[in-house]
């Protein structure tokens, strides 16, 4: 019998989807207890992240609680043009900017330098105890890193006016002033959180190939060189990975710690998008108006991160898709 007489296998159309359909059913029987792992993460973001999003409607509704969101009128953009034309939209929208850029150019380098650091660092006992202090304070809750900063602030009992009591100067009050804000918010920020934000630049270190090190010593590099020429080629991808995240959250702060922090004497360069979402929202109980407002800021990070995403893939090639 010749091999040209042996029937071929008829590849249809409708075959193909059949055949596709039972590989993903059989892959699924396969890995059914991988499913299952990651099947509490699924139905967490269902539950609290995609559900919720059914109730973004009422910024565009006159929403009241007692007629429920299907039952509040239609309104349209009236809560977006109110916010737009309304008093506090340029000073939330600029304190929002410049804080974030305050820690975008305070705050994003200070992780890479202690991990940079951490990585000459021979002695590893001396590493792993510095390690530990730094990451510690990420642990601590915001209230009582709010109460430290107030104690530390104080002007009668707090440590940095007795240093400048001692030194011949006046006494400040610096949560009341309106310029000191922004500098008390970003130092605090950059103590919190430069330990635990290092980490993800130390694993990227771990995996630079040690013979590059040792190549660049043969070639003559020093200690310079060798962070210049191998260390930071070696961590770029994740660091740009990171700039990208930190662009998208240009319009978010940590309300939480701004409102602990700040008061109305410094609303000036104090108040953000996210704390005054919270105090018209739950204060005041204007829901729409506030649900209104947090979904311009929840766009215009969308529209930030897909920006950096796209200038990022085409002057490194590195992006998160």
């Amino acid at each position: 019998m010749s091999v040209n007489a042996i029937p071929k296998r008829k590849t249809t159309a409708l075959a193909r989807p059949l055949d596709r359909k039972r590989t993903f059913w059989a892959n699924m029987k396969r890995d059914k207890f991988l499913y299952l792992v990651i099947l509490p993460s699924v139905v967490y973001y269902l539950i609290f992240l995609y559900k919720p999003m059914w109730a973004l409607q009422i910024a565009f509704k006159d929403y009241t609680p007692y007629r429920g969101v299907m039952g509040s009128p239609w309104i349209g953009f009236e809560h977006f043009i109110s916010f737009f034309t309304g008093p506090y939209f340029w000073r939330t929208l600029r304190n929002t900017l410049v804080i974030n850029l305050y820690s975008l150019a305070f705050g994003f380098p200070a992780p890479i330098i202690l991990a940079l650091m951490l990585n000459e660092v021979r002695s590893n006992k001396f590493r792993r105890t510095i390690q530990t202090i730094t990451y510690m304070p990420h642990f601590i809750s915001a209230v009582v890193v709010v109460g430290i900063v107030t104690n530390f602030l104080s002007p009668t009992t707090g440590i940095i006016n007795v240093i400048i009591e001692k030194l011949g100067g006046e006494k400040t009050y610096f949560l009341t002033k309106p310029e000191y804000f922004r500098g008390i918010y970003t130092i605090m920020g950059i103590w919190k959180e430069v330990g635990f934000n290092s980490i993800v630049y130390i694993a990227a270190l771990s995996g630079i190939d040690v013979q590059l090190y040792e190549a660049c010593t043969i070639d003559g590099g020093g200690r310079w060189a060798r962070i210049w020429h191998v260390t930071l080629p070696g961590i770029l991808p994740t660091v740009v990975i990171m700039l990208i995240m930190k662009v998208g959250s240009l319009l978010e702060c940590g309300y939480e710690t701004i409102i602990l922090l700040y008061q109305p004497a410094t609303y000036e360069t104090a108040d953000v998008i996210s704390s005054y979402v919270y105090r018209v929202g739950l204060t005041d109980g204007r829901h729409s108006f506030a649900t209104a407002v947090g979904l311009f800021n929840s766009v215009v990070a969308l529209i930030l991160v897909v920006g950096a995403n796209y200038v990022s893939r085409r002057v490194t090639e590195t992006s998160l898709w």
